[in-house]
């Protein structure tokens, strides 16, 4: 006989194996410190590329009208500005990616715990299925 509980649980796990469990296995074999931190580091560098990058392409494009009167004071002025627009843009995606990464490794970590408690729940069905027989 056909057991209506297992066969749901036994789907379940098997939609979860096939959509999620290798990165939420991955995710979740890091300390959430770590891996909010690692994260936060890599989303640092590429925001710092990024930044640069468009501070470059503002720099070709506007060449001529910076270059018509530029003085040292004014490229100080403009540095300082370029530099203090890093730093808050540097504290806003550390403190935003931070929250994200810790977000998404509590999520992995409970769907791992969830499957590890189905698994567990499987393995008990299938014992009283066999004292059974």
């Amino acid at each position: 006989m056909l057991d209506t509980k297992r066969i749901r649980l036994m789907a379940r796990m098997a939609q979860y194996e096939k959509n999620n469990i290798k990165k939420d296995l991955k995710i979740s074999t890091y300390y959430k410190k770590d891996y909010a931190s690692l994260n936060m580091l890599i989303t640092i560098l590429w925001m710092t590329v990024g930044y640069g990058i468009l501070l470059g392409l503002l720099a070709v494009c506007f060449m001529e009208e910076l270059l018509a009167d530029l003085t040292v004071s004014k490229l100080i002025f403009l540095c300082a500005e370029a530099v203090v627009g890093y730093l808050i843009l540097l504290v806003i995606y550390a403190v935003c990616s931070n929250a994200f990464y810790r977000g998404r490794h509590n999520d992995a970590k409970h769907r791992v715990k969830k499957y590890y408690r189905d698994l567990s729940r499987l393995g008990k069905m299938e014992v009283k299925e066999k004292k059974k027989v």
